[in-house]
């Protein structure tokens, strides 16, 4: 028998969790201070470990497949579009509003991490979170999982158009990851972007997590969280090696992380952390994808600032400027996200016939004229 879902307070702040590990690899590693040396050079201790930090867009991906999954269930394929635009776009409309302001502003042309000066032909394309296919760049590097996120969301709703069921779920996940597995030995780029190859078992396995959260454990589910795992394992080590090329660190604390991640998922799925409900979870939730937003090029601009204009330290300014970030997000969450929202769901919601097949008459014969 499936049990309600109701709000996973330990799963908010798994995704704060990512979130800010992702903020302190963009923020220590991923560019260059000064435009000349690596963060390793100010915070050589801090860089060791931050590096891995860079995972936390693997964590969000496992988490997308859990939410969704079960954001989705009971959904018709109208209500499902509806509660993504409302989700995805106020923030992001003002996230690329704000940093498109900031870059053209200050421009952080030695950075290996950011771009020059956006036109604002690229920004007004942005706007769209179409960039990527319609050939523009990405007013800031970290959208680019959102065009990750919007693929998944497409996949999930061919699945929405005949009603998510847990049989077509798991057959989903049997399908998927066998085409994302086979996939790259074809040697096509173009399938591996239309079945999000590289990152499609972080998806399956959140969807498994799911199931087993609402339908309880089986082998069949604990097989296909495990294979997930398993691939994830095996394709997350090229990717190490090219993250942290240049660092005198080692491969294997990143495959204990993303293991991490896939036992965390598992204990709030079978409900170990069912009694974790601190109502701050609620609001780190709230915050984790304005942050993800706004965080990498407007906070880069922020600490540049402060470091060619006080003394402070370097990790001061860092600490500093996650704060100011924070803030920021909030208010974007509190006065964009939550009242356009709302008001953007019931815009794009239509009646439910609109998305059904509208049903046939009988033919009329027609009279034979006299």
């Amino acid at each position: 028998m499936s049990r309600p879902s109701p709000r996973l307070a330990a799963l908010d702040g798994l995704r704060l969790v990512a979130a800010l590990a992702v903020l302190a690899y963009h923020y220590t590693v991923a560019w260059r201070i000064d435009g000349v040396r690596l963060p390793e050079y100010f915070l050589p201790r801090t860089v060791h470990v931050t590096v891995y930090g860079f995972l936390g867009v693997e964590l969000f991906f496992l988490i997308s497949g859990f939410v969704i999954c079960m954001s989705s269930w009971g959904r018709t394929l109208g209500e499902f579009f509806a509660s993504r635009v409302g989700r995805l776009y106020p923030a992001y409309w003002a996230a690329v509003l704000l940093t498109g302001a900031v870059a053209l502003a200050f421009p952080l042309t030695r950075s290996s991490m950011d771009q020059g000066r956006p036109s604002l032909m690229t920004i007004l394309v942005n706007l769209s979170m179409l960039q990527q296919p319609l050939g523009h760049d990405p007013v800031d590097g970290v959208y680019w999982t959102l065009f990750v996120e919007l693929k998944f969301y497409l996949i999930m709703a061919l699945v929405l158009g005949r009603g998510l069921t847990y049989r077509r779920a798991v057959l989903l996940c049997a399908v998927w990851m066998t085409v994302a597995v086979i996939t790259p030995s074809l040697g096509s780029p173009l399938l591996n972007a239309l079945t999000v190859s590289d990152y499609a078992p972080y998806f399956i396995g959140g969807i498994a997590l799911y199931l087993i959260h609402r339908f309880g454990p089986t082998p069949l589910l604990y097989g296909i969280t495990g294979m997930s795992w398993l691939v994830c394992l095996s394709r997350a080590e090229d990717r190490l090696q090219g993250v942290i090329a240049g660092f005198t660190v080692p491969t294997w604390p990143g495959l204990v992380i993303i293991t991490l991640c896939f036992a965390v998922l598992l204990l709030i799925a079978l409900g170990r952390a069912d009694r974790i409900r601190w109502r701050w979870l609620t609001v780190a939730g709230a915050l984790t994808y304005p942050l993800y937003l706004l965080h990498a090029r407007i906070g880069h601009t922020l600490i540049r600032a402060a470091y060619e204009h006080t003394t402070a330290p370097v990790w001061t300014i860092v600490a500093a400027t996650t704060a100011v970030m924070l803030v920021l997000a909030w208010l974007v969450h509190r006065y964009v996200e939550r009242p356009l929202g709302r008001r953007l769901r019931n815009a794009v919601r239509t009646p439910q016939v609109d998305w059904e097949p509208i049903p046939q008459r009988a033919p009329v014969r027609e009279r034979a004229s006299v």
